[in-house]
This record gives structure tokens, sequence and C-alpha cells, in this order.
């Protein structure tokens, strides 16, 4: 055990916890790697919780933090911020919801927080409709909405929240049936259960279930669903935290696959928009968004510095077409990944969208799940100079790979080979 981690261990809580037998300290990096404090190289395919969405140290990026660094770090939301303006006007734009506002947070889950706030302020109502298998953020208010057992440590809530089917494709009492019928099926359970509760709020879904394992419904359900929630007035809530920013490639928003009925009546963000500094936010069309009667001001949302983060990353994503790189190296990993899978007893499913990509790890010849095998696979990556993730329903036997957008075909080419060795040994 190392010094520093001897040290983190007598000030952090048991909860809190670390990758890896011997944790890392990672001390720096550059656009798909990270360095640690041996000075062993490491390829990135987690990205800080799909946190470092572009690249690390970004010129760009820093050199607009240390710009405006040098101006002014602080102001709250009391005054006048030309970087957050010029940010919100950007999303609002790119959200596709009519009318929209932005409320700048600092994190994912201070903006389902304010979601929530919205919703049932809104609605006059304190039931939320939520997703099995999902995960929204650590607050009291956000594990009271999460269907994820594994990340939500009380059953005391403000909310009365009801789970509903769907954001799991290949597992349940549903699994066996075709996309359409699977689509019938849970449209069927929503009806149901609305037909035996007090007008809910809102629905809350992320389009790809992130800590969930990347799991995530045919296209189409959730436009669906919209059907169902606009007869009975219920907001429908995209959480956006880990699928926004064209990360699915397909899409540069989650809900956009399934948007026939237009865009949801909120929208929250976070993670990868400030490329690693602290941004979260909710857009929301005017009526929703300036529901509440009371005060409320934001002291870090907004930052000047974040939002100068925000701005400069955007743009290089939008001009460097990162949806678009997501989308063609990320079908090429996906693909070679399957083919790895293919030669492996222990691999249930490859499955993800764009840089969103999960293997679900079994128990050779069961569905049982293999975390396990999860966690020796992680490990052997390490060894082998591979980052990973882990996540996944009850235990954490699905591996999650989110690697910077700007991800070459030579660095997914060289990960999935390492990848492809890690589960070799791990079997």
């Amino acid at each position: 055990m190392t010094g520093l981690h001897e040290r983190h261990l007598a000030v952090s809580p048991d909860w809190l916890a670390l990758y890896y037998r011997r944790p890392l300290e990672l001390t720096h990096g550059e656009g798909r790697h990270v360095w640690d404090a041996d000075g062993n190289r490491y390829l990135d395919f987690f990205g800080g919780i799909l946190t470092t969405m572009t690249a690390h140290a970004l010129p760009e990026v820093t050199k607009a933090v240390a710009d405006q660094a040098g101006r002014i770090i602080h102001s709250s939301t009391l005054y006048l911020n030309r970087p957050m303006v010029e940010l919100a006007e950007r999303v609002a734009t790119l959200s596709g919801i009519p009318d929209a506002r932005v409320f700048f947070t600092t994190s994912g889950t201070e903006a389902n927080d304010t979601a929530l706030l919205l919703a049932t302020t809104y609605r006059k109502s304190n039931q939320i409709l939520a997703m099995r298998n999902s995960y929204h953020g650590r607050s009291f208010s956000a594990v009271s909405i999460t269907g994820n057992r594994a990340w939500s440590p009380t059953s005391l809530s403000p909310l009365q929240t009801l789970y509903v089917h769907g954001g799991v494709r290949t597992r349940g009492p549903y699994a066996e049936l075709s996309d359409e019928r699977f689509v019938k099926a849970c449209v069927a359970d929503l009806e149901d259960l609305l037909g035996h509760t007090r007008e809910a709020a809102a629905l809350i879904a992320e389009p790809i279930q992130g800590v969930g394992g990347f799991t995530s419904p045919p296209d189409g359900l959730f436009a669906a669903f919209r059907q169902v929630l606009d007869r009975h007035g219920i907001l429908w809530i995209s959480d956006e935290v880990q699928t926004g920013w064209g990360r699915t490639g397909d899409h540069f928003w989650g809900w956009q696959a399934h948007g026939e009925h237009g865009p949801p009546d909120i929208l929250t963000f976070a993670k990868g928009i400030g490329n690693g500094m602290s941004i979260g936010g909710v857009v929301a069309r005017a009526e929703v968004m300036n529901c509440l009667d009371a005060n409320s001001i934001s002291t870090f949302g907004g930052s000047p510095v974040t939002m100068a983060a925000g701005l400069a990353n955007l743009s290089y994503l939008l001009e460097h077409d990162l949806q678009g790189n997501s989308r063609r190296v990320g079908g090429l990993l996906i693909e070679r990944l399957r083919a790895v899978g293919a030669g492996s007893a222990c691999v249930r499913e490859v499955r993800g969208r764009g840089l969103m990509i999960g293997i679900e790890l079994v128990r050779p010849g069961t569905d049982e799940a293999n975390p396990e095998a999860a966690a020796a696979v992680l490990e052997a990556a390490r060894e082998g100079g591979l980052l990973l993730g882990k996540g996944g329903g009850h235990s954490t036997s699905v591996l999650r790979i989110a690697p910077p957008l700007s991800l070459t075909v030579a660095e997914a080419e060289e990960g999935a080979a390492i990848l492809a060795e890690a589960l070799r040994a791990a079997e």
C-alpha cells in the first residue's frame, strides 16, 4: 500500500471506492493517454467517467481556462456573466427544446435535483416515474429515483417513485420479445401503472443507462412512452449526463433516438461539456423553468472559468465533428470487441452506440453475472496499459468503455487488442 493510499484511507469515507488492488494516482494526461505517479502510460478508455470528452490537456480548453482565470474566477449568478450567457445560448439552440431556458449547476446530480424540483413544482405532485436499473446521482433525491440498488443506499425519500420496465433490453420478463413487441409490452406496463396511481409529475430516464451497464431499449420506446405521458400531462425528463454531446455517434442527444414526438420537456446534462471542469445544467421550456415562485441563485453554477472551458470545448467538438468521429471509430471499435467477445466464454453481450460500449461478463455457460471476471479484466487491462470502467445492474459485471471522442482508429485497434489479452488472462 502506498503512502498516499494510506493517507486516503485515513481521511476518506469507507464507501468512497477506488479502482484496482493497487490504486492509481494519475498525474497528467495528453490526448487519449494518461500517466501515473510511477511514469506508466495508459490508453484511457473511461475518460474520468465519461467526463474527459474531447481530449486530455486540450490546448483550446486549457488556454480558455487560463485566460479567464487571469481576468476573474468567480462572481456568482447575482451578476451578469458573459461566458455563461454565451454558453446558455448555444446549449438552448442545440437542445431542440422550444423557447428554452438554461440553468447551470456544478454536477449531474445537482442538475437532476433541479429537474425534479421543477417537475414536482410545475405539476404539484411528488410522484416520479423512473426506469428500473437507472442511476441519476448521489444526492438524497437522486438516490430515491435510482433503480439500481447498488447505488441507492437508503429507502427514505422525499419522492414517491414508481419504476417502469424498458431500460434493459436483454434481461427481464420481456427479453425474449421482438423489439416491436418489447415496446408494446413496456407501454402496456406504463399504462397499467398509471391506472393505479395519482397523477405523476414526470418520467425521468437515461436514453442509455450509464452506471447500469450501457443498456438501452429499442429506438422509439420513449417516443411511445411520450404519447402516454402527454395524455396524462406528465413531463419527460431526459437525463443526458452521459449520453449528450454526440457520444452515441448517431445523435447529438440520446433522446433523438426516440424523438418522433419532439424533444423532452426537461433535459439535464453534465460531464463531457466541461472536459473535466465542473459543469452541469438543466434545459427546459420557459413555462416549466419559470414555475418556481421563490428566490434561487447559484453560487458556483455558471462560474466564469467553467463556462469559458465549456465554450471552448463545445466549439472544438463541433468544429472537428467529434460526433461523426464517435460514430465512425465507435462503429469500428464495437465490431472489433464483438469479434473478441465471440471467442470468450465469459462474454454474454457486447452492446452500445458510438463511443459508449458495454461488455457484459457472465459465468461460462450461464446468464449469471460475473463481477469477479470484470474485476480481473480491469486489473489485466491496466497491466496491459488500458484503463476501463465497470458498472451494471445489481453487480459490477459490465466493462464500460467510453474514450474521449477524438479517439483515433489506431488507438481503437490498440485498445481492442489489449482488452482481448485481458479477457484471455482473466479466463
